[in-house]
C-alpha cells in the first residue's frame, strides 16, 4: 500500500507537510491497527496527552484525537496497517509562542519485526526528555548504523550510571528464570511495554525492576526487545556477552500481550 498521511482530518497537502519536514519539535505514537482495532489504545491516548501538556502547555481532546483516527482508517486500505500520529504546533519551532496543536495522522504497511534472535551493541547514549517519544532524534539511526557496521543488529544504550536502559527504537526486558525483570533506568515508557506489564500482572507472574549493568548480564537467563511492531524479539548477546535465547520467556512475552484485547478507535 502508499503512505496516506492526513494532517485535521483531512488529505495532506505539500503545503501542510512542508513546514513539518523541516521541524524537530513534536511527538508521536505508533501502533498497529488490524481489523479489529488497537491494543492498548488508552496508553496511546495517554502518551498523547502527558506529551503535550509537557512540551506544548496544553493537549488535544481525546475524542477529537480518536475522531482523527477513524477519519485516516476510513480513508485506507483497511485490514492491517501501521498508524502513526504526530502532535505539532502550528506556532513552529524556535520560539516560544504558543500556537494550535495539531494531529497528522499517517498510515502505511504493516510492520515485519527482524526474526532475531538479536545482537545488541551497548553504546553509551541518555536521550534527551526520555519519557516523550519525540521527532528527530538523529543519534537512534547514527547509532543503530554504527551498531551494524560493527557486526551488531542494533544498539542498546548504557547511562553514566553504566545502566543499560533501553534500545535505539526498543523496550528492553530481562529474564531471570522466575520473574521478567525490567531495567531501572530514564526510558521511555513504550506502549507494548505498559500493556505485557498490566497483562503479567493479570497472569500473576512475577515483575520486578533492578538496575542492570553489563557485569550483571551473565546472571541473566534470557532478554528481549519490544515496541510497536512486536511485544518479544530475543535477544542473544549484548556487545561481547553472550545470553540464552529463552523461548518461553518470548512465548510469555507474547502469550501477556495476546491477553490484551482489541479496542475500535
Amino acid at each position: 500500500m502508499t503512505t496516506l498521511a492526513q494532517r485535521g482530518g483531512h488529505p495532506a497537502t505539500a503545503e501542510d507537510l512542508a513546514p513539518l519536514a523541516f521541524a524537530g519539535y513534536a511527538h508521536f505514537t505508533a501502533m498497529q491497527v488490524s481489523s479489529d482495532g488497537v491494543r492498548g489504545l488508552d496508553l496511546h491516548l495517554h502518551r498523547l496527552r502527558s506529551a503535550s501538556r509537557d512540551l506544548f502547555g496544553s493537549a488535544l481532546p481525546d475524542e477529537l484525537v480518536r475522531h482523527r483516527l477513524r477519519t485516516a482508517l476510513a480513508a485506507g486500505p483497511g485490514g492491517a496497517v501501521s498508524l502513526t500520529a504526530t502532535v505539532f504546533s502550528t506556532a513552529g519551532e524556535f520560539t516560544a509562542a504558543d500556537g494550535d496543536l495539531d494531529l497528522l495522522v499517517r498510515l502505511g504497511p504493516p510492520a515485519t519485526p527482524p526474526a532475531g534472535p538479536l545482537s545488541l551493541d551497548l553504546v553509551g547514549h541518555e536521550r534527551l526528555l526520555p519519557g516523550i517519544k519525540h521527532v528527530g532524534e538523529a543519534a537512534k539511526t547514527y547509532y543503530l548504523r554504527e551498531a551494524t557496521a560493527r557486526g551488531h543488529d542494533d544498539a542498546a544504550f548504557v547511562d553514566r550510571r553504566g545502566r543499560i536502559g533501553e534500545a535505539t527504537i526498543w523496550n528492553l526486558a530481562f529474564w531471570d528464570g522466575h520473574s521478567v525483570v525490567w531495567p531501572r533506568a530514564a526510558v521511555l515508557p513504550g506502549v507494548t511495554m505498559g500493556i505485557v506489564r498490566r497483562q503479567l500482572d493479570h497472569l500473576g507472574v512475577p515483575q520486578r525492576e533492578q538496575d542492570i549493568t553489563s557485569a550483571d548480564l551473565p546472571a541473566l537467563a534470557g532478554a528481549v526487545v519490544m515496541n510497536s511492531w512486536t511485544p518479544a524479539i530475543p535477544v542473544r548477546r549484548f556487545a561481547e556477552v553472550p545470553l540464552p535465547v529463552a523461548p518461553e520467556f518470548a512465548r510469555l512475552l507474547h502469550d501477556a500481550y495476546d491477553a490484551e484485547p482489541f479496542v475500535a478507535p
